[in-house]
């Protein structure tokens, strides 16, 4: 089958900054432990946002960063302080997530916020790609966040075995 990627909205560390010694911390709970046996063995590769935005990167560290997250098999998304109010902020929390549990009445549509979610999706496409290179692949899309991801990747790569929960 060959690689498998799992893709979430956060990664399954926690990184800490310490002047310039950048440390990942394994998360516990929720999805980080119930992918674990799944990450841990084999060929896999997590994708996610690494909860720092761009502008909250210092200078020079994004290197450490990507050594740090590769270390536990993981891989961030660069994401800005405009793509994390538009994609979760925005439109993942007051469009999809109503609309998903019921709460019409609590769904908002924003313009901006659809495009940032647009934008935000192909960035993950964009990352999963190249990560995947020519190799076959199984990608394990976690959540609602990412309900473009499919078809993009799919439009890219209709090889590629994908699946979402």
């Amino acid at each position: 089958m060959g690689k498998t990627i799992i893709i979430s909205n956060r990664l399954p560390v926690q990184l800490q900054i310490d002047g310039d010694t950048i440390t990942a911390i394994p998360s516990v709970g929720g999805l980080a432990t119930g992918m674990k046996s799944v990450h841990s063995g084999g060929d896999s590769l997590w994708i996610g946002w690494s909860g720092l935005t761009d502008e909250e990167i210092p200078e020079g560290l994004a290197p450490k960063i990507d050594k740090a997250l590769k270390e536990h098999g993981s891989s961030k998304v660069n994401l800005t302080e405009a793509d994390v109010d538009g994609f979760y902020y925005g439109f993942s929390n007051r469009t999809i997530w109503p609309l998903f549990h019921y709460f019409m009445e609590y769904t908002e549509f924003e313009l901006d916020s659809w495009n940032t979610y647009v934008a935000v999706n192909q960035k993950f496409a964009n990352v999963v790609l190249e990560e995947v290179g020519n190799e076959k692949a199984f990608v394990f899309i976690q959540d609602y966040h990412f309900t473009l991801l499919p078809k993009m990747l799919k439009e890219s790569r209709p090889d590629l075995l994908v699946a979402q929960f």
